[in-house]
């Protein structure tokens, strides 16, 4: 059997439920009675993907083509699975380019066998107006400039759904590979009204450097253009919130317009009132930096901590964390607690009881993410358990270097002090990283187990140490490379980093192993 069917084998021993069915005796490929699941065998790979699993057994251009191959087969078996899967792929995971491979892999499948559907499959994972652009540089890049009608009418469908004045002069850029007058040169969309008529010929226009650009029905634009000349003159005239806001101005390009001439702290304030609830968040330190004044400073704190606002901008933990240790400044502390706290009803439960296995060596508070962070590996691993066990979900959360220790998570206090309780406890029980003796020490019976570290180890014997049937997921913060244990077989993973989609990816893979899709749920 080839190393390509081994994998595909392992992967379909994942559950008998979902990736295989499997009668019993022998499930390898091949064997007498072996069933595949495609379908469970591409949620499962999909998932998996979001923190890019290490594995043993399978490679980073392996995965993408068995996930291209399991595309085109589940297109063909169950075309109204995959249109259910690709829009929940897109919006429920939050997984922009899986989702887009994924409808133009199936669409040319589909289109190879004579099926319809693909197109609506393109149209309904393309969401954002750069989008259609990413498309066509994946089609192009792969297939060539022969775009087949499917594919053509589903960008088609979605450039009259997404390009306006504001995406025009948000995504329309030189830096794109597909600008906006490509996209409408190749697929040739039919506006939705006369000012999208409009739009068209303006980016056709501006893309072919034609000096004919006629603006009267787009008003948005003409703002634009005007504050952008204005600005030429006299940078002043961007302190006035209701022009940047009528103009469609984002931040980058105001602070790129306003050079150094500007009081930067009066330009924050202009900017601050149509700025988005991530912008906010990550420019923290700039109102510092710039002295933002007290008054304006706790209107953006009593943003940010309104629990509606929280829950519309789908942030989780890990942002006010790294929002709290980024900004120079304590005005900001309260509201990112309390922001935090409020972003836990966006974590997905966890049933049963969890084991948090947390490495506090020393190597995981010497280095920062960043240049210009104080996030350590460390704190953003205490995040994932503190938070968990703040929700009040069933977590043991445990760190462990050469030995283990418990660490109770206090009722009612503060997320952001009980990371920081956490990490002072660095170097408590060593600081080797001994993940097999640790799990022995701590396991006591988990539903599942979740060990965070830079597997800086040689450590063996952490799959004998926990029964096969429990899950244990690895979250490798040194890098991506090899799995520290073996992994790609039955519930052992092990992932590359720690992101926001730590916290929705476990029980999406504990989802698909039960046989209940998420879109369904």
């Amino acid at each position: 059997m080839s190393k390509f069917n081994k994998v595909r084998a392992k992967v379909a021993a994942l559950s008998p439920i979902v990736t295989g069915r499997l009668a019993k005796g022998r499930t390898h490929e091949g064997a007498p009675g072996y069933v595949r699941d495609a379908k469970g065998e591409l949620f499962l790979l999909a998932v998996s993907n979001m923190s890019g699993e290490a594995s043993f057994y399978e490679s980073a251009s392996q995965r993408d083509s068995r996930f291209a191959e399991l595309v085109h087969e589940v297109a063909l078996a169950d075309p109204q699975w995959m249109a259910a899967f690709l829009p929940w792929l897109r919006d429920g995971a939050n997984m922009r380019s899986a989702a887009l491979v994924g409808a133009l892999e199936a669409a040319k499948a589909m289109l190879a066998v004579g099926m319809s559907g693909g197109r609506q499959l393109v149209a309904s994972v393309l969401q954002r107006a750069d989008e259609p652009g990413e498309a066509l540089a994946y089609w192009t890049a792969n297939y060539g400039r022969a775009i087949p009608k499917p594919v053509k009418r589903g960008i088609a469908d979605a450039v009259a759904r997404l390009y306006t004045e504001f995406g025009l002069l948000k995504y329309d850029s030189a830096a794109k590979g597909f600008r906006f007058a490509d996209v409408i040169d190749l697929v040739h969309p039919t506006p939705g009204a006369l000012w999208q008529s409009d739009v068209f010929k303006v980016a056709l226009e501006r893309r072919h450097q034609r000096a004919d650009l006629s603006l009267a029905g787009l008003p948005m634009l003409v703002a634009n253009g005007a504050l952008r000349e204005a600005a030429q003159r006299d940078p002043a005239v961007l302190l006035d919130a209701d022009a940047l806001r009528a103009a469609g101005m984002t931040w980058e390009d105001v602070l790129s317009l306003a050079g150094s001439t500007v009081d930067k702290a009066r330009l924050w304030q202009a900017l601050i009132p149509s700025m988005g609830y991530m912008a906010l968040l990550r420019n923290l330190r700039n109102f510092d930096e710039a002295g933002v004044s007290d008054g304006v400073s706790a209107k953006v704190a009593a943003r940010l901590s309104n629990p509606a606002q929280v829950a519309r901008s789908r942030q989780f933990p890990f942002r006010f964390l790294a929002a709290y240790e980024q900004a120079p400044s304590l005005r900001w502390g309260h509201a990112l607690d309390k922001a935090l706290r409020a972003s836990l009803v966006n974590l997905p439960a966890l049933g049963g009881r969890t084991l948090i296995l947390v490495d506090t060596s020393a190597s995981m508070t010497q280095r920062a993410f960043s240049a210009r962070s104080t996030m350590t590996p460390a704190k953003a691993a205490a995040v994932f358990g503190v938070a968990l066990a703040a929700k009040g979900e069933k977590v043991d959360l445990h760190g462990f270097a050469d030995g283990v220790f418990r660490h109770e998570v206090a009722v009612g206090g503060s997320v952001l002090k009980e990371v920081d309780r956490f990490v002072a406890r660095t170097g408590e029980v060593g600081h080797g990283t001994q993940i097999a003796g640790s799990l022995r020490a701590s396991y006591r019976r988990h539903d599942r187990v979740v060990i965070i570290s830079d597997m800086q180890t040689v450590d063996r014997g952490v799959s004998e140490a926990v029964p096969a049937s429990v899950p244990v997921y690895g979250f490798n913060l040194g890098g991506y490379r090899a799995a520290a244990y073996a992994t790609g077989s039955g519930n052992r993973h092990e992932f590359g980093g720690l992101t926001d989609a730590t916290f929705r990816m476990i029980p999406l893979l504990e989802a698909g192993r039960n046989a209940s899709w998420p879109w369904v749920a």
